[in-house]
């Protein structure tokens, strides 16, 4: 229906820099350079706005917006000016970029951090820095030792490589409930053997 954003229920706000930019892309969509590099120069500093947003990383930002550009270049003839603005369309493809290099780089570092955890055991060295006398340490790392790694390597993670509890569940790519619940068992256990002294 004109005169209403594709949702139906809010007025579409249109100014005459959106239909400007409409008939750019709608020119580069039939192979115009020279339109797509209007469409460039309107829409790659919202873009770049939109992906340092959400990636709080300007390199990162800067290769989202490249890639979104280059994508809006090779799609521009899926672009249909009566479902809504470019400016919205370009935006709206730029934000899913973003959040997936978000999902990607999540995903990379939980993979780091679960190969660290399953291609070595747990440093316990960091823990002997802070625990004074031998004796102590045979005692702390028996008792590590029993625990399940479940709850050890939570543990671990939290309390001697300073991760937080978000970080441990994105680490080890379990619920921060789940986690918070194992380190607390763990806790309670490792107390019961130091306090056992065995």
């Amino acid at each position: 229906m004109p005169g209403t954003s594709s949702d139906g229920k809010h007025p579409a706000r249109r100014s005459a820099d959106d239909d400007r930019v409409d008939g750019l892309l709608s020119r580069a969509a039939e192979g115009d350079q020279q339109a797509f590099a209007g469409v460039y120069d309107a829409l790659a500093p919202p873009v770049m706005g939109l992906a340092r947003r959400v990636l709080r990383d300007e390199a990162q930002a800067e290769e989202v917006t490249q890639d979104v550009m280059i994508e809006v270049w090779r799609t521009a003839d899926r672009f249909r000016p009566e479902r809504g603005a470019a400016r919205s369309w370009v935006l709206t493809l730029a934000h899913r970029r973003a959040v997936d290099r978000v999902r990607s780089v999540a995903a990379g570092r939980a993979r780091e951090m679960r190969s660290v955890v399953l291609e070595h055991e747990p440093p316990f060295d960091t823990v002997a820095e802070t625990v004074e006398g031998r004796e102590e340490q045979r005692v702390v790392f028996r008792c590590l030792g029993k625990l399940e790694d479940a709850q050890r390597v939570p543990l671990v993670l939290a309390f001697y490589q300073g991760l937080t509890y978000a970080e441990v569940a994105d680490a080890l790519a379990a619920p921060a409930g789940t986690i918070k619940s194992r380190m607390r068992q763990g806790l309670q256990s490792l107390r019961a053997c130091l306090e056992a002294g065995s």
